[in-house]
């Protein structure tokens, strides 16, 4: 027997050998879901594969969506850049430098319009990474699709809209935590009613993870920030068999193969629970239905042709973990935005796992491994532990309040960066295996011209537009804010009228206060 101790990133001690299960495995479909919340899973239907794509201008991030829809993307994923994540048009002085550069710049409508140019929004389904903005955002979509004459009772999609992790661990918030947490459930609300097969929120992990935690801390700390929503939906008097079945998670996949596997199945299990201890009785809002995303911060500027193959194992622990949808990122990404060449492998990887490596052919196939069965339960029991505390706190808002939060993906993130320093964890062409060098001089860049291009733009919407009716507008959200009434249907009056974000993000920043 080796004396050396190894260990999951979570610090779960990994046995030399595991010779029996804790108890009998449920089948697929079954409650709590730990095998996955289809009977049949990937051989009724694959999972969808969401390429994350958005930079620049609406034009230029038109022309990758129409790139990515003929190599075979069956969904759209956007990224905003950092003044439309935290309500600034683009021609504010707080948005100096960051013009389109970390995602496409959306001021207006208008710029919806052109961001989906030739595409029909009944008939794609859109992921849109986005939160203290989330309202505005898909107000625009809205509008856009009703100007297709799309029926918007059909159209689907997500918006992340998942405002505690931003406090935690992101920081693209605007308001503070208890107005924020009321624009999210007008959206649950306003949803339900008005555009049912829209998913009003992702509760996301995935930038918790990013920020530093471990995979135990990941799903501990999002499945509680879950329970948060859930409470607060409730107290509004909404019905959890209703709004539970729009909620939709977003989890990162990391190095630690079977770590992450046992993640994934350990959050519908829990969720699952949760769920109906809080008083869901339909099936479909007892169900984890959640989007992957393979690992940013995995990925690295040294020797980045590496990254495929790290990529390539995360996208394979996603798919055994049982995900419904997967973004594989770019391996150029720790060095720039993906080229074309490199957001192409990307898709091809997924792929080629969906159809060349026979994973898909039966649900769960690991099920039943001594060392998942017990890493699962293991990985339930680490989390849950972290959930009580949070509950016994007051639940994630008090939680995130008081810094609990983000102290412990602070103190995870130092612990791996002195492991990775000392070279106790090897992180290959990084402290070991090192080239001098490297392989990539192609990189992505953005003009800085495009300030200026979105800026005229602007001038241009605010001369052509009825400013008497956008004033109007914007007074009545003013007036609904400072009410109880449910703020979409005036943000969707205003977006229709060409109001800016920045100037509905203004209202409310008027009514609400800064954080």
């Amino acid at each position: 027997m080796s004396s050396k101790k190894f260990t999951t990133t979570s610090g779960i001690e990994v046995k030399e050998v595991y010779t029996k299960l804790n108890g009998p495995i449920e089948g697929p479909g079954e409650f709590p879901y730990t095998r996955g919340i289809q009977k049949d899973m990937y051989r009724g239907r694959l999972w969808t594969m969401r390429q994350y794509a958005g930079f620049s201008t609406a034009e230029e991030s038109n022309k990758r969506y129409h790139y990515l829809l003929k190599q075979g993307t069956m969904g759209l994923s956007v990224a905003f850049d950092l003044p439309t994540q935290i309500g600034y048009d683009s021609d504010h002085e707080m948005s100096e430098g960051e013009v389109g550069k970390v995602g496409v710049a959306i001021d207006s409508l208008k710029d919806m319009e052109i961001l989906f140019d030739g595409i029909e929004l009944q008939k794609i389904t859109t992921s849109m990474t986005i939160n203290s903005t989330a309202s505005i955002l898909l107000a625009m979509y809205i509008a856009l699709a009703k100007k297709q004459g799309a029926d918007i009772r059909e159209i689907s999609g997500t918006i992340q809209n998942d405002i505690l992790k931003e406090y935690a661990a992101r920081g693209t918030y605007i308001y503070p935590p208890k107005h924020s947490m009321r624009i999210i459930t007008d959206i649950f609300e306003y949803c339900s009613k008005e555009v049912p097969k829209w998913n009003t929120i992702s509760i996301s992990g995935y930038h918790i993870r990013e920020a530093g935690s471990t995979a135990v801390q990941e799903l501990a700390f999002t499945l509680a920030n879950g329970k948060a929503y859930l409470n607060a939906a409730l107290e509004k008097g909404l019905d959890i068999n209703v709004f539970a079945k729009r909620l939709s998670f977003f989890f990162n996949c990391h190095n630690n193969f079977f770590e992450e596997i046992a993640k994934f199945r350990a959050a519908r299990r829990m969720w699952a629970k949760i769920t109906k201890d809080l008083g869901a009785t339909d099936v479909k809002a007892q169900m984890l239905r959640f989007h992957t995303q393979t690992g940013g911060s995995t990925l690295t500027a040294q020797q980045p042709l590496n990254n495929v193959i790290r990529v390539t194992n995360q996208a394979m622990a996603a798919v055994l973990g049982g995900t419904q949808s997967l973004h594989t990122n770019g391996y150029d990404e720790a060095l720039s935005l993906p080229t074309e060449a490199a957001a192409r492998i990307a898709l091809r990887t997924q792929q080629v796992i969906a159809f060349e490596s026979g994973v898909t052919e039966t649900v769960d196939p690991l099920a039943g491994s001594f060392f998942v069965e017990n890493l699962t339960d293991e990985i339930e029991t680490a989390a849950q532990l972290y959930i009580d505390k949070i509950d016994a706190m007051g639940g994630s808002v008090n939680a995130i309040e008081n810094g609990y939060i983000q102290n412990e993906i602070a103190v995870a993130a130092y612990n791996y960066q002195v492991e990775v320093e000392e070279a106790t964890r090897i992180i290959v062409g990084v402290n070991k295996f090192i080239q001098e060098k490297e392989e990539i001089n192609d990189v992505f860049t953005i003009d800085e011209s495009i300030r200026t291009i979105q800026s005229n733009k602007l001038q241009k919407l605010k001369a052509d537009r009825n400013n008497e009716a956008v004033e109007k507008a914007l007074l009545n959200l003013s007036i609904a804010a400072k009410n109880t009434d449910n703020l979409m249907p005036f943000i969707l009056s205003a977006v229709e009228e060409y109001a800016t974000l920045g100037e509905i993000a203004n209202v409310l920043r008027d009514v609400f206060g800064e954080y």
